[in-house]
């Protein structure tokens, strides 16, 4: 379990999939710990350099779609420009997420996810903010 001021990961079990619980007081900080979790899931270990950044907005009705928009963003990047991040300068107006995010290549994975799923999706609010759990498919 990965805990922070600004909200933390856990990784649930799950049956065929990984599950991976995620709070932070606020939507743009549970993206983030959604994105590092993710990458935690992983064991995604990034090169020192040289660093690379990407730019990308998201348009979304809701925060559940959001969030699987932006996590399956992440990792359309990752599998095909072999990047992973670990900074991400997030804005969202309205329905509208931009997204600046920081990373390097991937040194190693050591386990590959091929998706990231609506399964059972709902951001609750509970008393550590916003909550969600997210299935991946691998």
């Amino acid at each position: 379990m990965i805990v922070s001021t600004s909200g933390g990961y856990q990784e649930q079990p799950h049956t065929a999939d990984w599950a991976l619980t995620v709070w932070a007081p606020a939507l743009i900080d549970l993206l983030q710990q959604a994105a590092r979790g993710m990458y935690a899931l992983m064991h995604a270990r990034l090169t020192e350099e040289p660093r690379e950044a990407y730019r990308f907005e998201i348009a979304a009705p809701d925060r559940e779609t959001l969030l699987i928009t932006f996590l399956a963003e992440l990792l359309y990047f990752t599998q095909r420009d072999e990047v992973g991040f670990d900074r991400f300068d997030l804005t969202y107006e309205g329905e509208r997420l931009i997204a600046e995010v920081e990373g390097a290549p991937l040194e190693s994975i050591a386990k590959e996810i091929k998706a990231v799923t609506y399964h059972n999706l709902a951001v609750r609010e509970t008393e550590r903010g916003l909550e969600a759990t997210i299935v991946f498919d691998v």
